[in-house]
C-alpha cells in the first residue's frame, strides 16, 4: 500500500514519538539487544529496506507523519544531526517499558525516563539553534508528542515470572498504579521542557499476539483474558490522567488514542480491512508462527496484506496503516478521546 498525500506544510512544525519496538526505526541498531530489526525480511516492502524498524513495511507513526504532511520521515534520535530535530526526533526504543528494569532479558533499551532524558537534551539543543528560550517554548508549544509505552511492561516483566518479580509484587490493578504514576513523572518532565500537545497511545491487546496465542491459546485464536484485562486496566488509568492533566494545566493539551479498540475491530472485522489471517504472524516460527519470531534470512509469507500481524508481535504494515489513519483522523467515537492527532495539531 502507498500512501500519496500531497500537502503544503505540515499541521504541526516537530513530531516527538516515545514509545518501543511499535514505532523503533533504529534506536535500537547499535545497542547490544536481541530487541533489533534491522536485518530482512524486515523492511521487505519499505522503500529503505531494514531499518530498524519492526515491520515490513510503515510503522503507525510512520503513517502519522505522512498525514500531518511531513515530506519526509521523523529521524530516530540515535542518527539526528544538525537541524533535523526542528522537525521532531523518533526516541523509541524496543523492550522499552515504563519500568527501568523492563526487557533488560533482551539486554540494551532506552526505557522511558531514558527516552525523556533524551529528549531534554534536545531541547537545549532547539533552544541553541532558535536562539532563546521563549522562541523555543513558543516553537514547540506546537509540536506533537507522541508516547506509547507500556507493552513491555506486561509482555516483558509482569507476565514474564521466569525473570521478573512483580507479577508477585503486584495485582493487575496496583501494577497499573505503579506504571501510571511513573508515566505521569515523565509527562511532567516533558511539560516542563516545553511540551503542550500529547497524544498518549493506549497498549493493545496483547493476550491477542501470535506470540501469546502460541504459548497461552488452547485453539490459537481465544486470546489470554488474563492478559487483555491487566491492558485494559492500565488503558482505563490512561483515559483518566488524560481527564486530570485537562482539567489541571490549561495551557496544554493531552488525548488519549485508543489503539486497543481499533485493533479490536479490525480482529473482530477483518473482511472489512482485507486481512484474512488475524492469529498468526506472516513470518514467524512455531505455532501460530509465534513461538519465535522472525529470523534473520526467513522467508515471509507473500500475501502479507491479509495478515493483521507481522511476526510473533507486531502488526503489519497494513493493519498499522489502519491503526495510524484512525489515530490521526477517528473514523469511530471511541478511537480517541477527546481529540484526535489531527484536531489536537490544529488546537
Amino acid at each position: 500500500m502507498t500512501m500519496n498525500i500531497v500537502t503544503s506544510d505540515p499541521i504541526a512544525p516537530c513530531y516527538f514519538i516515545f514509545g518501543d519496538s511499535l514505532v523503533d526505526n533504529g534506536n535500537n541498531n547499535q545497542l547490544n539487544s536481541l530487541a533489533r530489526a534491522n536485518y530482512f525480511p524486515y523492511g521487505i516492502d519499505f522503500s529503505l529496506g531494514p531499518t530498524g524498524r519492526f515491520s515490513n513495511g510503515l510503522t503507525t507513526v510512520d503513517v502519522i507523519t505522512k498525514l500531518l504532511g511531513f515530506d519526509n520521515f521523523i529521524t530516530p534520535y540515535a542518527s539526528a544531526r544538525g537541524e533535523d530535530i526542528l522537525l521532531g526526533l523518533n526516541y523509541a526504543s524496543a523492550a522499552a517499558g515504563i519500568r527501568e528494569e523492563t526487557g533488560r532479558q533482551l539486554g540494551g533499551r532506552i526505557a522511558f525516563a531514558g527516552q525523556v532524558a533524551n529528549h531534554v537534551n534536545t531541547v537545549s539543543q532547539v533552544v541553541n539553534i532558535l536562539g532563546d528560550q521563549n522562541q523555543a517554548s513558543s516553537y514547540l508549544s506546537k509540536c506533537i508528542y507522541s508516547i506509547g509505552l507500556g507493552s513491555n511492561d506486561y509482555l516483558n516483566n509482569y507476565f514474564m515470572p521466569t525473570f521478573y518479580s512483580t507479577g508477585n509484587q503486584f495485582t493487575p490493578d496496583s501494577f497499573a498504579d505503579d506504571l501510571i504514576a511513573r508515566y505521569t513523572e515523565q509527562l511532567k518532565i516533558l511539560y516542563n521542557n516545553g511540551a503542550r500537545k500529547f497524544a498518549l497511545i493506549g497498549v493493545g491487546a496483547i493476550g491477542c499476539s501470535p506470540n501469546e496465542l502460541a504459548q497461552n491459546s488452547r485453539d490459537g485464536r481465544t486470546c489470554d483474558e488474563r492478559i487483555n484485562s491487566a491492558n485494559r486496566i492500565f488503558n482505563n488509568k490512561l483515559i483518566s490522567i488524560v481527564d486530570q492533566f485537562n482539567q489541571n494545566t490549561p495551557d496544554a493539551k493531552f488525548t488519549y488514542i485508543n489503539a486497543y479498540g481499533i485493533f479490536q475491530d479490525i480482529v473482530t472485522n477483518p473482511a472489512r480491512y482485507g486481512f484474512t489471517v488475524t492469529n498468526a504472524g506472516c513470518c514467524g516460527v512455531g505455532r501460530n508462527n509465534g513461538q519465535i519470531t522472525c529470523l534473520p534470512g526467513q522467508a515471509p509469507c507473500l500475501n502479507r496484506n491479509e495478515y493483521v500481524f507481522w511476526d510473533a508481535f507486531h502488526p503489519g504494515e497494513a493493519a498499522n496503516i489502519v491503526i495510524g489513519r484512525r489515530s490521526f483522523k477517528r473514523e469511530a467515537a471511541s478511537d480517541a478521546h477527546p481529540y484526535d492527532i489531527q484536531q489536537l495539531a490544529t488546537l
